[in-house]
């Protein structure tokens, strides 16, 4: 799998300037170096290109790399709102939004991100585009409150569903959230408000289309 994705990622990602300059800020900052892999970021903005989506939700900002991917693909047309539970994240993660020129159209929701999504709904908020890439044991949560937040058409993704290839090898030593992407994944791939598939780049990605 790794081989693979380095394979990909040395035909199809081109070096980004940005990008690469958030990486080095994440680590500079003691941050853990989990953001998306290139060509997963590079996915994500063809996505929410060809969706033509201009409200997209993310649940999880880290230093901001996936949510400039997700801004290049709406371009100047769309809006950005991310929840972040450390509010050191959610400020490096401006910071990075706007050098990559997206700081007008991006706003953090710092704290747990239950309480925020529950927060949306009451609000009557509705997006049109869903990223999860958050603490693993609540994706089922989120995914939940994302189909009440949703448009009808909207799409929503979630990475590390793979969980470093574990969930389909049983000889392999489980990672720490395997069982749980296990049961994500059957509970998506099963879920009578999607239509689902999962795409093997990156550490696993569901793409999910919500109908309402």
């Amino acid at each position: 799998m790794k081989q693979i994705n380095r394979y990909i990622d040395s035909v199809f990602y081109k070096q980004d300037e940005i990008l690469e300059e958030v990486l080095v800020s994440i680590k500079e900052n003691g941050m853990r170096s989990i953001s998306v892999s290139p060509s997963t970021g590079k996915f994500l903005t063809l996505l929410v290109s060809i969706s033509g989506a201009t409200n997209v939700l993310e649940i999880g900002a880290l230093g901001g790399y996936s949510g400039i991917c997700l801004a290049k693909g709406f371009g100047k047309e769309g809006r950005l709102t991310s929840l972040e539970l450390v509010e050191n994240y959610a400020e490096l993660a401006s910071r990075n939004l706007s050098k990559a020129g997206f700081g007008d159209q991006v706003s953090y929701m710092v704290g747990p991100a239950l309480q925020n999504l529950e927060h949306l709904i009451n609000t009557n908020k509705r997006f049109d585009f869903f990223f999860i890439d958050a603490d693993k044991e609540n994706y089922e949560n989120y995914l939940n409150y994302c189909i009440q937040l949703a448009v009808n058409g909207a799409l929503i993704v979630c990475d590390n569903v793979l969980a470093r290839g574990t969930v389909a090898d049983e000889h392999a030593e489980p990672a720490r959230h395997t069982e749980s992407m296990k049961k994500f994944n059957t509970t998506v791939a099963n879920h009578p408000q999607l239509e689902s598939v999962l795409i093997p780049i990156g550490d696993g990605l569901t793409v999910s289309k919500v109908k309402n």
